[in-house]
């Protein structure tokens, strides 16, 4: 607007000039609004793995550009001066297949008689492939002839024949471990075996080889399914699965000694009942997705919501533009690191300490989440700080959850092992694409679970699964999972 259209507008009168003006003032409050909803979207958008449950990723990675000239202040490649030497030890006698001497029959300088001393020899060991590492046997059952009954009978192969097939027990538990802890899909085990191995095999028979391995782990598995419910702490998550294009859900649960994997179409607490049952007497650490909550509402389970997921959500308040809102979040997010460091601090603390100094720390942070809350209603009775509001209420609800690791010994107040057990899974569902059909599901709980216990407890995964194979195929009972001191 010019000064002469101003002007004009003045001499126009009182009414029109009052017009006006409620227009212009409508105007700014609707623009004002909109500007709000924006700046929400925005910051909503601008989530990554720092403030939200957003997987890391997600993030955007790429570096900003330095004015460094390249290579300068990068340490040298290899050994760092200080870092202590480490040599591979040397097999041992026993484990020699073959030994290769070298002895010299002259001297090398002046070419004289030379003895052989006591010494100690200088030694390089290698390790090779066979050239055909596999041993083809055949079974032969001769007819005979009965002159009784006038007929030719067969003597029977033995039953674990007829179970192993083309792969015996050590090729068969390859398959399975190429398969779930490799990674590889069918068409890269069936290109190794071709071409490294010597031996054409189609990708429907690996998925029949997959099929009797997770036959044979039918039995630990259900062993783990049956114990969880008796568990005192379970961490529970669960990440994203496709089958044939269909949405469902991979859930990991993380006891003391073993992990165990449940493929379901539901994401919902009626999984939890399946697996934990609806006495579960033991803490339950989780994030603050409402299937946790409604099991905790349901069923009076004790739950330790996990603060890293809180921290994250507190950190996204203090990046909103309002100012109120950023002041709340940001009081909230200090009295939760004062929190952890009186956990650090544990150590230079008498046990009486540390629980008093704890407790205040928790008080300090629920006081911090409840008073002075933010909130400001608009025309429409809507509250517009409703993301302070939603933390308010959190607390106000389920405040008490997130220090159930105060007063329960051995109760992680994050919930980053689950996370962690379930990591690989989302590895393997990037390369694999998933599973096509109930068989396929069981096989990957089975085999999952047995990858993640058994680096939980430091075994072989192999080592296992080749003697629950060896177990099937001679109708043997099958391995435990469950960890023996022993």
């Amino acid at each position: 607007m010019t000064p002469d259209e101003a002007l004009a507008l003045y001499n126009a009168g009182p009414k029109i000039v009052s017009k006006i003006l409620c227009d212009l003032s409508n105007t700014v409050q609707s623009q004002e609004e909109q500007i709000k909803i924006l700046e929400l979207k925005v910051a909503k958008l601008s989530k990554n793995s720092s403030n939200s449950s957003k997987p890391p990723s997600s993030d955007d990675i790429t570096k900003p550009k330095s004015n460094k000239k390249q290579g300068e202040g990068k340490r040298k490649i290899g050994g760092q001066p200080g870092h202590e030497r480490h040599d591979r030890p040397l097999f041992a006698p026993e484990e020699i297949n073959k030994v290769h001497p070298y002895i010299l029959v002259s001297c090398p300088d002046c070419h004289g008689e030379v003895s052989i001393t006591d010494g100690k020899p200088r030694i390089i060991q290698q390790v090779e492939l066979l050239e055909i590492p596999l041993i083809r046997e055949e079974h032969r059952s001769y007819p005979v002839w009965c002159p009784t009954c006038g007929k030719i009978h067969y003597m029977p192969f033995p039953p674990e024949v007829y179970k192993e097939g083309l792969f015996k027990e050590r090729l068969t538990s390859l398959v399975a471990y190429m398969k779930n802890v490799c990674h590889a899909s069918f068409s890269t085990i069936r290109k190794y075996i071709r071409d490294v191995l010597g031996e054409k095999v189609s990708r429907g028979y690996l998925r029949k080889v997959v099929e009797k391995v997770s036959q044979s782990l039918e039995a630990p598995y259900n062993e783990l399914l049956d114990r969880l419910p008796l568990e005192t702490i379970v961490n529970v998550d669960e990440t994203g699965h496709k089958e044939n294009r269909d949405k469902f859900w991979t859930w990991v649960f993380k006891a003391e000694l073993y992990v165990l994997f449940k493929i379901d179409k539901s994401r919902g607490s009626k999984v939890l009942i399946e697996v934990l049952g609806k006495e579960f007497d033991g803490v339950l650490g989780c994030d603050y997705f409402s299937a946790y909550r409604k099991y905790m509402k349901d069923f009076n389970v004790s739950i330790q919501f996990c603060i890293a997921h809180l921290i994250r959500d507190i950190r996204f308040l203090t990046t909103l533009k309002d100012p109120e809102t950023k002041a709340y979040g940001q009081k909230l997010l200090d009295e939760v690191k004062n929190m952890f460091k009186v956990i650090h601090d544990r150590e230079n603390m008498t046990p009486k300490a540390f629980a008093t100094a704890l407790e205040y720390a928790k008080q300090q942070i629920i006081t911090a989440a409840l008073d002075d809350v933010p909130t400001k209603m608009n025309k429409m009775g809507k509250e517009e700080k409703r993301e302070a509001k939603n933390m308010a209420n959190r607390f106000r609800l389920h405040g008490k959850a997130y220090f159930e690791f105060i007063t329960s010994p051995g109760v992680d107040p994050t919930n980053n092992v689950a996370e962690q057990a379930i990591r690989f899974v989302v590895i393997d569902r990037l390369i694999t694409q998933g599973t096509r059909s109930v068989k396929g599901r069981q096989s990957n709980e089975r085999l999952w679970t047995v990858v993640a216990t058994c680096a939980l407890q430091g075994r072989s995964a192999f080592n296992f699964i080749l003697e629950s194979v060896k177990a099937y195929f001679h109708d043997q009972p099958a391995p435990s999972l469950l960890f023996d001191s022993s």
